[in-house]
């Protein structure tokens, strides 16, 4: 595609996260929405006037055949996301990816195959590394300003559970909600090694009846040797509740947004503080910066970051989680084979 032409885009999937990048995409400059897509016509509309798109559609297949897309933006249901990298590489479109990109681990490697052969670029979507928190603490572990990594602490805890609907294409907790915090423990202290993970139902009848859970502890072993801990929960009462802590030799880094106003209201009870309420709300100026660093690349012909390699080892920790849960047992990532 040419440098002084606008990057013609097509977005798949006009859900909540679709109507979060169509909003997000409208605001960049050089960036030409030329079709929403959706496979409920109604979605499409509404999402249409948000990313300030030429058009709306019914018909993926349809619409990945059309030379006049540079690339797309896949925001669909995780059981489609494999078919619609696939057809998007055959084609030579820049591929950026709402995560995990398949439920099956060799479902993922197939997609991500396609992407490797083709050479297009592939960005897959953890956002939160693109959190002001996040990108400074890595960039002053990068600095060696901790010295040695010793210990990694996440809590991801969602203020209300998805319906059953949700539930039941999610692939379980593991790999639809931990997943960023394995993703965030990897982008900040290395690859992980090994896996155990523990997972209860609390309060989610509708998580029983999956063989799900709606909480769960993962213990992960760094290859550096460094150790980790992950805290997840489906149900917060007081909001989304995201906390990272990376020790190590020299001090410790806490990366958490407690108040979303920078204010404390004091009377005789006490004082309150607002929150952030869900992910769209903590992060929303990550999801901008997550897709305007997706276009700066694919403009100036570098590979995206997080990519291919990130959204493979990100879910491999996933799968190693889940079936340490299932099995009762320590997972090593080598049983899954190479990221």
């Amino acid at each position: 595609m040419s440098k002084t032409q606008p990057i013609s885009v097509a977005l798949f999937g006009a859900g909540r996260i679709g109507q979060e990048h169509a909003r997000n995409l409208a605001a960049l400059p050089d960036i030409q929405v030329q079709v929403v897509c959706d496979p409920i016509i109604e979605a499409a509309q509404r999402a249409q006037p948000l990313a300030r798109a030429l058009e709306h559609s019914a018909n993926f297949q349809d619409v990945m055949k059309r030379s006049d897309i540079d690339a797309v933006v896949i925001c669909t249901p995780t059981d489609t996301h494999a078919d619609l990298i696939e057809a998007a590489a055959r084609t030579g479109k820049a591929i950026f990816c709402e995560k995990p990109i398949a439920l099956d681990l060799n479902r993922t490697k197939q997609a991500l195959q396609e992407v490797e052969r083709t050479r297009v670029p592939f960005q897959i979507g953890f956002q939160r590394r693109f959190d002001t928190g996040y990108a400074e603490a890595k960039r002053r572990i990068e600095k060696n300003e901790l010295g040695r990594l010793d210990q990694f602490r996440a809590v991801g805890r969602d203020p209300a559970p998805p319906p059953a609907s949700y539930l039941e294409k999610s692939g379980g907790l593991f790999i639809d909600q931990a997943i960023h915090d394995f993703d965030l423990a990897r982008f900040l202290m290395g690859e992980v090694e090994s896996v155990s993970a523990w997972g209860t139902v609390r309060f989610l009848r509708e998580a029983a009846a999956l063989g799900d859970v709606d909480t769960a502890t993962t213990l992960l072993r760094f290859t550096s040797g460094a150790l980790g801990v992950v805290e997840n929960s489906r149900q917060a009462v007081y909001g989304y509740d995201i906390v990272t802590e990376v020790f190590g030799e020299h001090g410790k880094l806490l990366i958490q947004a407690e108040p979303k106003t920078p204010l404390r209201h004091y009377r005789k009870e006490g004082y309150r503080l607002d929150h952030f309420y869900f992910f769209m709300d903590r992060f929303g100026e990550a999801f901008r910066a997550e897709i305007a660093a997706f276009f700066a690349a694919v403009r100036e012909g570098r590979a995206p970051l997080p990519g291919a390699h990130d959204a493979l080892a990100s879910q491999q920790v996933s799968v190693a989680a889940t079936i340490s849960f299932r099995e009762n047992r320590p997972v090593k990532l080598a049983e899954l084979g190479d990221s």
